[in-house]
């Protein structure tokens, strides 16, 4: 009997310790022999590695919620300028363009522009009439042209003869005389469709430099605010209207220069 008491009193120690064992390995964490190593620690038991994974994952938690990446605003460049002095450069180049075409139509009255799209044959190739003579105006129906160099004097009396003015020019000393004959009714009519037509190829380009304009802004509507959007877009349109008003205004008072009115 006291044998048997004796065995039971041993194995009730040796559960209690094993209790006791079990209890400290679940609560308590072991350091690694290598501070963050997993081969580390795939030797501790499976309860210290879910321990060890959790605060691993917690750390890892922590880093990117705190990634400076994350609480940085990148800087939205300002297209604005950009698409304004490019619209207005191209829109300019228009307005320029159209007003040397015009100054080479004929009108009743003398014009030195007149003759600038003449080409000129000489012995190498051919060039603009006003870049080998000068031209002026002697009265409102006469012109004068007076080349660089005498000896071709002969080639620029041929090109302007050539050219579609209607001009019948003649040598006078070291220059040409250049009568401006008048209009007729069939001329200016003529010259004032050309007018028109003028006036819409180059509208056209600047109706085309608006597009672009509006495309570019479309393309960045993304990244900018509404309110800077609408701006910019009216900006753009503003500047068209006022483009526009100026090529009309070009062409109408050409018309009245070919009428004569």
């Amino acid at each position: 009997m006291a044998l048997l008491l004796r065995r039971g009193a041993t194995l009730a120690a040796r559960s209690l310790r094993v209790a006791a064992a079990a209890s400290s390995a679940s609560t308590s964490v072991h350091r690694l022999t290598a501070a963050g190593s997993l081969g580390a620690a795939r030797e501790l038991p499976s309860t210290q590695i879910f321990l060890f994974e959790a605060r691993r994952g917690f750390a890892k938690g922590k880093k990117s919620k705190n990634d400076s990446r994350g609480d940085t605003v990148e800087a939205v460049p300002d297209i604005g300028p950009t698409v304004k002095s490019t619209a207005t450069a191209q829109m300019e180049t228009a307005v320029v363009a159209l007003s040397r075409e015009l100054s080479k139509l004929r009108t009743g009255r003398a014009s030195p522009g007149m003759l600038d799209h003449i080409m000129v044959e000489t012995a190498d190739t051919k060039v603009g009439l006003n870049r080998i003579a000068v031209v002026s105006v002697l009265d409102a129906h006469t012109l004068s042209v007076m080349p660089y160099d005498p000896s071709s004097m002969k080639s620029i009396e041929n090109a302007i003869v050539s050219s579609p003015l209607g001009i019948n020019p003649t040598p006078d000393g070291n220059r040409i005389i250049a009568p401006i004959p008048p209009l007729t009714k069939e001329n200016i009519q003529a010259l004032c469709k050309v007018v028109t037509k003028s006036a819409e190829d180059f509208k056209q380009s600047i109706r085309r430099a608006r597009q672009k304009a509006l495309d570019t802004i479309k393309k960045s509507s993304s990244s900018m605010p509404k309110d800077d959007i609408k701006r910019l877009e009216k900006e753009v349109e503003e500047m068209t209207k006022k483009f526009i008003k100026s090529a009309d205004d070009m062409c109408k008072a050409k018309e009245k220069e070919i009428s004569g009115n």
